[in-house]
């Protein structure tokens, strides 16, 4: 790839051929001898005397750069030299298999060109020898992204939101995209960012939720959405954020059961993708990936309440939500006695999930609900709607609702609303707990939280 580039001085053009591999694309036997053109960071430079090691970082991996001192351009041993950490270079070379040097061979130089010089010192190591704290490395995330660990999170983020989209595309569901400003809550509560639409209140979206349901009464039978949501909610937790990324599905036809089952394959076959496709990046963080079997265990909600009434530091009674701490132990207790790490809930009380859910109509004090649950948190909720309005109606009004206020939503449900089911798997905590990540806002670009609104 040959670009004209601008200098920055001088305003004349000069042709550069940028890049021609990523690091990880040279095969040292295939290529021995070849001349490639590599471009990335300035990872460290050693200057032994009679030898320089330069080592070039891309996105990919590092490579080595050797300039031996008899055989070198005086002027180009001198520019190695002087190349300063993290600065952007450009290196026409020739391959030369090397067993002992990074990906099996080093890079013997014809030209160095230092696209941009790096100041120093830098605002955080990113060699992993000197740790930074969180906060240090999210102030500088542009620099902290240059770390081996970092870069293997995001690729992973990358491979799993890919293989979302293949999976559910592969099984008959349509991508959509909902709105962000909305008019009024999606499912009711305080938890809302207001903002300035024009002339009038609005809000940004909790849940991509009442449209999707929507969507189910035009017939697209079958949808996704993967999308931001917003929740004002004033947690400061290591698993809590205020802006996320939601994965959800609505599909027609269905009930909790066959999402639930739509959910457990999707989770697996993520799994089962990341194994395959980003090897090198969970060798990086040290993770030993092991898919999960499906199908998932189902305990109901009361079984759940007997495991933290039993083994816990906490008792609840019955329409309790469950806490954090009652979360860890039911997911301990069903590790132990079934050596899962995934599992479902099913069964919750109606008055402590959404309007919208679907009681059972032989106890309605329970909900065709369920939680997908990690062994360390709750992953995603879902349940059986409510496609009757009347009856939906009726719940909104319980919750202390103004049906009104949910005109647009209810009018799909007077001409012929199908039977529907879905579910919302945070893209963030699915990452978070496959690769055992503490801090969710380490999964995250630019993490936003009660705290932290820049960069």
């Amino acid at each position: 790839m040959r670009k004209k580039i601008t200098t920055l001085y001088t305003g004349e053009y000069m042709s550069l051929n940028l890049r021609t591999h990523y690091t990880s694309q040279i095969n040292p036997q295939a290529m021995n001898g070849a001349e490639v053109t590599l471009a990335g960071w300035v990872y460290e430079v050693r200057d032994l005397g009679g030898i320089c090691f330069v080592v070039l970082r891309d996105r990919e991996g590092r490579a080595q750069v050797t300039l031996v001192k008899k055989r070198t351009d005086p002027e180009l041993l001198e520019t190695a030299r002087k190349l300063m950490r993290e600065s952007v270079i450009a290196v026409t070379a020739t391959v030369k298999a090397e067993a002992k040097a990074p990906g099996g061979y080093e890079l013997i130089p014809k030209e160095i060109t230092l696209l941009n010089e790096a100041e120093s010192p830098l605002p955080m190591d990113t060699t992993g020898k000197v740790e930074a704290e969180l906060d240090t490395r999210l102030d500088s995330r542009f620099m902290d992204l240059r770390r081996d660990r970092t870069t293997a999170i995001f690729k992973i983020r990358h491979e799993t939101l890919r293989a979302v989209r293949n999976y559910l595309s592969d099984n008959g569901f349509i991508d959509v995209t909902s709105p962000k400003v909305v008019a009024t809550a999606t499912e009711g509560g305080t938890s809302l960012f207001p903002i300035t639409y024009f002339d009038r209140e609005a809000f940004l979206n909790q849940s991509p939720q009442l449209f999707k349901q929507i969507l189910m009464s035009g017939g697209l039978d079958r949808v996704f959405e993967i999308g931001p949501i917003f929740r004002a909610e004033e947690h400061d937790t290591r698993k809590h954020l205020n802006e996320a990324t939601s994965i959800d599905i609505e599909a027609s036809f269905c009930d909790h059961f066959d999402v639930m089952e739509i959910l457990e394959n999707m989770v697996a076959y993520v799994y089962s993708r990341i194994k395959e496709n980003e090897a090198r990046s969970l060798e990086v963080l040290g993770v030993d990936l092991q898919v999960p079997a499906v199908p998932f265990p189902k305990i109901t909600y009361d079984e759940a309440l007997e495991i933290v009434n039993a083994h816990g530091e906490e008792s609840l009674k019955w329409g309790d939500d469950l806490s954090t701490l009652s979360e860890n132990t039911i997911g301990a207790h069903v590790f132990k006695e079934m050596g899962v790490s995934h599992y479902f809930i099913i069964d919750w009380p109606t008055e402590i999930k959404p309007f919208y859910a679907m009681p059972y109509e032989d106890k309605p004090q329970l909900s065709k609900s369920f939680d997908m649950m990690h062994r360390t948190m709750e992953l995603s909720s879902g349940a059986q709607r409510i496609h009757i309005h009347d009856m939906l109606k009726k719940r909104i009004e319980s919750q202390g609702l103004d049906p009104e206020g949910f005109d647009f939503y209810l009018k799909a449900f007077r001409y012929g609303m199908p039977p529907h089911a879905g579910w919302g798997v945070g893209c963030e905590r699915l990452v978070m707990t496959m690769l055992g990540v503490e801090n969710i806002r380490d999964v995250v670009l630019f993490p936003r939280d009660r705290r932290r609104l820049s960069p």
